[in-house]
């Protein structure tokens, strides 16, 4: 009988005893933790880790050996002609004439591009002016734009019950009537102050004469300006664009719909259904534009080419991004690069220092600029332009009984009617308003040429006065569709709204939204809704907001991701003009304002009085130093087609110096020199911009865009992005 094992025996001999073989737990290496208090990374602080500066540099490195290596052949060359007997000939010169030809190269290698709201202005770097294109497309449609079903003439009609017109006087509701005729009278009151000659009854003899006087229908072959309409082609084009699409008849067969994708500086929401197909007519505008106007045919040769893109001041990521997309991969250019309208315009004129105004059809920026940059906090974008006079000239000569009462701006030839009209007779000069005596013809494919005999009195000053008291422009339908296809862009890291936004819009933001709280106006307690931010301010909003603000230093918060201050951030109410409107009526008491959420913000239509604006840019650029206010006041340049009535620079120059009468010295409005027409100031700076190969460094290469996307505009943009 076997005895009875130990426990130890036990263990040992079953193989249950532990033994320590010295073997780790798990093959994977084993890190120890860093000491806490003493460790340094170097990751992404140098600017040679990161691709866009290290291809930089080594492109430097190459112009820099190129160069080198044409001026030792340069040098070879003239000795060996030397030593041959030809002392004419000096050694630089094949250097030079390498570096001219280069020089040639760049300009004429570059295609700059302004995209605005009616007109798309494109051409070389080294052209001397760009070609002009009306930036619309027209495509196959059962209806055309006027024909549609639901659709309303412009300028707005107001109907009876039976669907019959009312009386031009109150066709376009009591509210323009009353501000058309305090407007009149205030006009008035100024000529008389003026001691200019005024008729007591202007007014009847403009109506009766309007009224009695038929038009003249004048044939076809005796019209010497007969308009030579687009003859549509047999298959029909799909599309249509430029000019071209403007001159379209309307009972064309088969019908086309014009499309606007830029409206009011943003892309054109409301008339499209799909994001894609919007961005798809800009880039068949800008392909058709290259190819006709810049007789670049063959899209073989488009990666040979460098492309300037001018974008707004405050732009959309959304839309930088989607345009830089565009064209690097649908239009394959060698180089893109982005510069910001008013710099290009401080660019154009040769200003170092200046706070330029900008007034297009749809849109008007202000902002200053200071040494080659936009100051941020300055930067004013406001939601009308010299397509708002025309539309309000319309409706004040309908409103005196215009004799040709059918017009309707929605049709291409009375759209084109009315902007002749507008440039021919709208001034702002006192001394031509005056009964006087206008014509115009009216062309309409497959008609007789009809002449109409009109007479105009003070509509033709009252109408761009509006830039000034915006509340008589018809602003109901600029915010419609908004956000309905792009969203706006988010930071990537807290998800915080990230689009640009400065200091002088948001005040501007914030004086026209109304209040939460009740408010007193004379004495009447009104609750105003958060859903009615859609209206305009009325005048005595503007004076509160106004006569509220005050000097505060505020800075905006940055995202980690480096970009201007969010949406989100609140806005203080750096001092403006707070000297009350002057003709104004009327005060409000209420609590203080309230800053627009980021919601709320593309609810809040910015329109706000121009030379209120101007002080409050200004003012926020000036950043409270009052030598740079003076400088600004001093250096105001006016650009853009807007801007082009008779007699605009000394009137907008009277009513800076009457808002604020300390600086009325210093008031001082500018012209862009070499007689440089206003409204390609912007697109010739962004050409001369093009031409400075050595010094600028925000080009965007196919390369880079390859490996890092729109990630690069942070890095090449010369602003914060």
């Amino acid at each position: 009988m076997v005895g009875k094992k130990s426990g130890k025996a036990l263990l040992r001999d079953e193989g249950l005893e532990r033994t320590d073989n010295n073997m780790e737990l798990s093959s994977w290496p084993q890190i120890p933790p860093i000491n806490q208090k003493n460790y340094y990374t170097d990751y992404l602080k140098r600017d040679d880790q990161l691709l866009a500066f290290r291809l930089q540099n080594e492109e430097a490195r190459n112009r820099m050996t190129k160069n080198a290596k044409d001026r030792d052949r340069a040098l070879a060359m003239g000795k060996t002609e030397e030593l041959e007997g030809d002392g004419e000939i000096d050694g630089d010169t094949p250097m030079d004439d390498t570096e001219e030809a280069t020089t040639e190269a760049l300009g004429s290698k570059v295609i700059v591009i302004h995209v605005g709201s009616q007109n798309l202005r494109i051409g070389l770097a080294s052209d001397a002016l760009p070609k002009t294109v009306p930036m619309v497309i027209a495509r196959k449609s059962p209806n055309n734009e006027s024909e549609e079903e639901g659709t309303e003439p412009i300028p707005k009609r107001q109907k009876m019950d039976d669907g019959s017109l009312m009386e031009p006087e109150k066709m376009f509701g009591s509210e323009f009537a009353s501000q058309y005729t305090a407007m009149s009278s205030e006009l008035k009151t100024h000529m008389r102050q003026n001691k200019r000659r005024t008729l007591p009854n202007s007014k009847e003899m403009v109506v009766n004469y309007n009224r009695r006087t038929p038009p003249e229908t004048i044939s076809e072959h005796n019209d010497p300006m007969r308009v030579e309409w687009t003859e549509i082609s047999k298959p029909a084009p799909e599309f249509i664009t430029g000019q071209d699409a403007l001159r379209i008849p309307d009972t064309s067969i088969p019908r086309y719909k014009l499309f606007w994708p830029i409206r009011y500086g943003w892309c054109n929401e409301k008339d499209y259904n799909s994001k894609r197909l919007l961005f798809l007519d800009i880039s068949l505008i800008l392909e058709d534009a290259i190819k006709t106007q810049l007789g670049l045919t063959s899209k073989k040769e488009w990666p040979q080419y460098s492309c300037v893109f001018v974008i707004p001041d405050l732009y959309e990521k959304a839309y930088v991004t989607q345009i830089l997309e565009m064209l690097m991969r649908e239009f394959a250019f060698a180089r893109v690069c982005f510069i910001q309208e008013s710099l290009a315009a401080s660019f154009g004129a040769g200003f170092t220092s200046t706070c330029v105004v900008d007034i297009g059809a749809q849109k008007t920026s202000i902002c200053c600029v200071e040494e080659g940059m936009c100051i941020e906090n300055s930067r004013v974008n406001l939601k009308y332009g010299g397509a708002d006079v025309t539309e309000t000239f319309i409706k004040m000569m309908l409103y005196d009984h215009f004799p040709y009462a059918d017009i309707d701006l929605r049709r291409r030839y009375d759209f084109l009617l009315a902007e002749e009209l507008k440039k021919n007779i709208c001034t702002m000069n006192e001394a031509n308003v005056s009964v006087q005596v206008f014509d115009f013809h009216l062309r309409i494919s497959g008609q007789d040429t009809r002449k109409y005999t009109f007479k105009a009195y003070d509509e033709v000053l009252l109408a761009p006065m509006g830039y000034f008291q915006p509340t008589i422009f018809d602003n109901s339908r600029k915010l419609e569709g908004r956000r309905k296809l792009i969203s706006r862009s988010h930071d990537i890291y807290d998800g915080s709204p990230n689009d640009p936004v400065s200091l002088a819009q948001s005040e501007i933001l914030t004086a026209i939204a109304p209040p939460l709280a009740t408010s007193q106006t004379n004495g009447e307690t009104s609750q105003p809704s958060l859903l009615d931010v859609q209206s305009t301010p009325s005048r005595s909003q503007q004076i509160n907001a106004l006569s509220r603000v005050q000097d505060v230093d505020a800075t905006p918060r940055s995202s980690v991701a480096g970009s201007p201050g969010p949406e989100a951030t609140g806005t203080s109410q750096a001092g403006g003009a707070n000297t009350p409107i002057p003709g104004a009526q009327g005060q409000i008491t209420s609590q203080p304002p309230r800053t627009p959420t980021v919601e709320e913000r593309d609810d809040v239509l910015p329109v706000f009085p121009l030379d209120n604006a101007i002080f409050t840019s200004i003012t926020h650029g000036a950043r409270s130093d009052d030598r740079k206010m003076r400088d600004f006041l001093g250096g105001i340049m006016v650009v853009g087609g807007g801007s082009l009535i008779s007699g605009f620079h000394p009137f907008l120059e009277e009513r800076l110096q009457t808002l604020r009468p300390g600086y009325a010295k210093e008031v001082m409005i500018g012209t862009p020199p070499r007689e440089l027409d206003p409204q390609v100031v912007v697109w010739k700076g962004a050409s001369v911009f093009g031409k400075l190969s050595g010094t600028n460094d925000s080009w965007i290469g196919q390369l880079e865009y390859d490996r890092l996307g729109s990630r690069l505009l942070a890095y090449k943009c010369m602003w914060a992005y």
